[in-house]
């Protein structure tokens, strides 16, 4: 007589657990989107890309830019890389730019990652995480969206399929 009541004691117990422990709600995405404060300065990029080709933001005014901090160690990063790509495609290089920061990871790991993953973004190392700390990165993949006037729009951390209806929402607002 006794087991009836534990086994539903059991039943609620595990019930509970996994309304605690369960799915996130349907609703909540896998990013952040904040605004750059109006009177923080935008620090310009100055890094080498895997060519040796020099990057600065000035060089790029009169595009869009996507700047993607990442590591290879990051799986909302590596899930994230092939939408980047996409949308760096199917808009093209005179629209958008996207420049792939990696953050303190050796060449010989980034060009591993490169030819595994056949990634075609523009990737630029940042040995010593100088440029991730120039703009307060600390939570990756964290993109700055910096529209075609130079300005940054908003900051994105967090995982975003780039190919999606929120991304064209975002997107919309560096042209």
């Amino acid at each position: 007589m006794l087991l009836v009541p534990l086994m539903r004691l059991r039943l609620v117990w595990l019930s509970l657990m996994l309304a605690v422990w369960g799915a996130a709600p349907a609703n909540a995405q896998g990013y952040q989107v904040q605004t750059w404060p109006a009177r923080k300065a935008v620090p310009d990029v100055a890094l080498k890309d895997l060519l040796g080709q020099i990057w600065s933001l000035k060089s790029l005014k009169g595009r869009a830019v996507l700047l993607n901090f990442w590591a290879s160690w990051c799986e909302p990063c590596l899930a994230e890389m092939p939408s980047l790509q996409a949308v760096a495609q199917r808009l093209g290089p005179d629209k958008l730019v996207v420049l792939a920061v990696n953050f303190k990871q050796s060449r010989a790991a980034i060009d591993q990652f490169v030819q595994k993953t056949a990634v075609q973004l523009t990737v630029l190392p940042d040995p010593q995480g100088d440029l991730a700390r120039q703009w307060g990165v600390k939570t990756f993949p964290t993109t700055v969206m910096i529209g075609v006037d130079g300005r940054v729009k908003a900051v994105l951390t967090g995982e975003l399929d780039w190919t999606s209806q929120e991304a064209d929402k975002l997107l919309t607002t560096l042209f």
